[in-house]
Parts: C-alpha cells; structure tokens; sequence
C-alpha cells in the first residue's frame, strides 16, 4: 500500500483500496472548487467566536465553549440547519454574519502532536473543521479522508464522525507513510 500511495501521479486521490487512483478533473475541481471556508466550533478563541456569541445574545468572551455550543444548536434547530453545534457557512449566513478571516479563530489542539504540513493540510482541506464534508460527500472529517482509507488505517464508522484527536492520529499515520501525496490540491 505505501508504495502505491507513494509512486501516484499528482492530481490523484485515496481510492476504496488504500492506494491513490486519478479522479476526473471535473469530479475533483467540483468537490474542491471554493477555498473552504474557515468555521468555528468548540474549542475555538478569537474574534470570529466573539461575533457568533454577539450574533446569539450569549456573553462574549471569545471562547467557544459548552454554551455558546448550546446557543448554536438551538439557533440552527430554530433556523431547520443541521444542529450539529458548528458555525460553517449555512449557520454563519443565517446569523448575518461576513465571512470570517482565517487569522479570526484560534484553534484548540487535540493533544496529538501533528507535523507543520498536516496542521497546513487540514487547515486547507477544511478550514480544521473535523465535521466537514465535501459537496459530493466522498471526503469526510477535517483531513478529507475517503472512508475506503480511513477504514484501511484502522478508522471506524465515517470519519466525519469521529474524534479528533482520532483523526489526526490516523492523518498522522497517513503522513508518516506518504507524505503529503494523498492531499494533492494542499501544501
């Protein structure tokens, strides 16, 4: 498997086998065509949390915590979004709120001590967001993983799902046998 994942052309993605397989340039521009958009979840810090927490009526101190989480889910139930508790795009738009800047959320970390590239990786695959899934639904959790590879390095259940302290180890994983090649559109 690693030498699959290490000799695959550039443009190529994490297939049902483990291995890279080239995907339609229209398939893939579809499914990576915007930058992502930068949300914000439990965890985060900053000026784009203060925002949502004005935004919601809840005291705004900058830290996205178990009531501002609260907040959100009630605010999307009220609104029929997802209540998943994460501020993405639908949830932003519904509060009336600009994009946020990228400098705006302060990240807290999972406790896995992940390379420089990776945190760039998932910064770029998801804005860091371990609940993201791309428009056509292939990729899934903060790093994009196929569920084929996410189950073929030890992951269970749909990666989007998961913890993620468990997606970075299995990203972790991932990089330590290929490198950056499985995340071909990122750094």
């Amino acid at each position: 498997m690693v030498l699959a994942l290490l000799c695959a052309p550039a443009g190529a993605s994490a297939d049902g086998g483990g291995a890279l397989a080239p995907t339609s340039g229209e398939a893939k521009a579809a499914d990576q065509a915007a930058p992502t958009p930068v949300v914000v979840k439990r965890g985060d810090r900053g000026a784009a949390v203060r925002k949502v927490q004005s935004a919601l009526g809840v005291a705004a101190d900058g830290v996205f915590g178990a009531q501002t989480e609260h907040a959100v889910r009630r605010f999307q139930k009220r609104k029929g979004l997802a209540a998943d508790g994460v501020v993405g795009p639908q949830t932003r738009d519904a509060l009336g709120l600009e994009p946020f800047a990228r400098g705006s959320v302060g990240r807290q970390t999972s406790g896995v001590q992940l390379p420089r590239m990776l945190r760039l990786i998932a910064e770029c695959e998801s804005g860091g967001n371990p609940r993201a899934v791309s428009p056509g639904g292939q990729y899934r959790g903060k790093y994009q993983f196929s569920v084929s590879t996410w189950r073929n390095l030890g992951g269970e259940g749909d990666p989007a799902d998961a913890a993620e302290s468990e997606q970075d180890r299995i990203a972790l994983k991932l990089y330590r046998r290929a490198g950056s090649a499985p995340w071909p559109n990122c750094p």
